[in-house]
């Protein structure tokens, strides 16, 4: 055996008493070297380090540490994971799993956080701060309110909503008795007929192509197939014209709706608006411009945004401009972790797109 091997990691070996008594490969790991891998944390909080953190030290710490990857507002930047949001997606087509929406128990967020990030830097992180993270992701999560600390005494009591959404493994009794009986080579199901070729079936996808770039393509297609014998060519009926568009909402101009769409990028992230618009990091905004503040059915907001809904505050230009210029200031220990708009004008473009939306 090589210097090298022997003084590596790969040397450092956990030996069977057979092993130890040959003697032959490494050594038997030392009782650190044991506890430093012996760090998982169980649901039941088995594993748990004591510490403590709170929301909004965990905030500072998620911006330094996490952002960068994983987004401001957990909405994940580039191919790194969502860790917030994605409330009821888990039956749509493209599912968002994330903490709030998919993730079984707490543990399994401390554990990861604690044993594996920050990527690149793992296992730097002392446990009061992996408590703050923590308490941070479930803030993000709309679990827990901003005066939320973390410990390992209450670390049990926080339950994920999809907890129940997971059950033991059960393939054996359910699956392996149908992929281990003998299987059928003759006569194994009534008879299949054709009764269509595919060259007289609408048969391209509904998207990503326009409705009239659709229709073009189809007319092309089955064209050539008719010069080829193989169909008729179809009449195709012409595209039909476009809608009038209609006068901005609210008294904006189309002009400043059509500036606040492109100033939307920024507002995104979080929140939906049009057709299937639904909740995510924040709520959909669909109807929200003349409509009490904190009042969208199935989200959870802040508790200052539901008493201020309660009180009377409506979304209209004045509440919308103030707010959108500094979130926090204007309704202070809300979840928005927005700096604001700066611009008078980008805010009232915002806010006629934001209206548009509102019928």
């Amino acid at each position: 055996m090589s210097r090298l091997l022997k003084s590596s990691a790969l040397a450092l070996v956990i030996a069977t008493p057979a092993l130890a008594e040959t003697d032959t490969l490494g050594r038997l790991a030392l009782p650190e070297e044991v506890a430093a891998w012996d760090i998982d944390i169980r649901p039941d909080g088995a594993g748990l380090p004591e510490g403590r953190g709170d929301v909004w030290d965990g905030e500072d710490l998620y911006e330094l540490q996490c952002a960068h990857c994983h987004g401001t507002f957990g909405e994940g930047v580039g191919a790194w994971p969502v860790v917030a949001g994605g409330f009821g997606t888990l039956t749509h087509e493209h599912p968002e799993k994330t903490i709030g929406s998919y993730w079984p128990y707490l543990s399994t967020v401390f554990d990861y956080v604690y044993r594996a990030m920050p990527y690149g830097a793992a296992q730097t992180l002392e446990p009061d701060e992996v408590y703050a993270i923590t308490a941070y992701l479930l803030f993000l999560n709309d679990l827990v309110d901003d005066d939320f600390e973390l410990s390992h005494e209450n670390f049990t009591e926080v339950r994920l909503p999809n907890e129940d959404g997971f059950y033991m493994d059960d393939r054996v009794e359910t699956e392996w008795p149908s992929f281990t009986q003998e299987p059928c080579m003759t006569d194994c199901g009534d008879a299949v007929e054709v009764s269509m070729r595919a060259a007289v079936l609408e048969v391209t996808p509904d998207d990503p192509l326009t409705d009239a770039r659709h229709e073009q393509y189809l007319a092309m297609a089955t064209a050539a197939a008719g010069e080829m014998g193989a169909v008729d060519a179809p009449a195709v009926e012409a595209a039909p014209e476009p809608e009038p568009e209609e006068e901005a909402a609210a008294g904006y101009t189309p002009e400043q709706v059509a500036a606040g769409e492109a100033a939307w990028r920024q507002c995104r992230t979080c929140h939906n608006v049009g057709d299937g618009a639904r909740h995510g990091v924040g709520p959909h905004l669909n109807e929200v411009y003349g409509a009490p503040v904190g009042a969208k059915d199935g989200f959870r907001y802040s508790p200052v945004l539901t008493e201020a809904g309660e009180e009377g505050m409506v979304w209209d230009n004045a509440t919308l401009d103030a707010f959108l210029e500094n979130p926090r200031e204007h309704l202070p220990r809300n979840r928005m972790s927005f700096n604001g708009v700066r611009d008078a004008e980008e805010r009232q473009a915002l806010i006629a797109y934001i209206a548009s939306f509102a019928e």
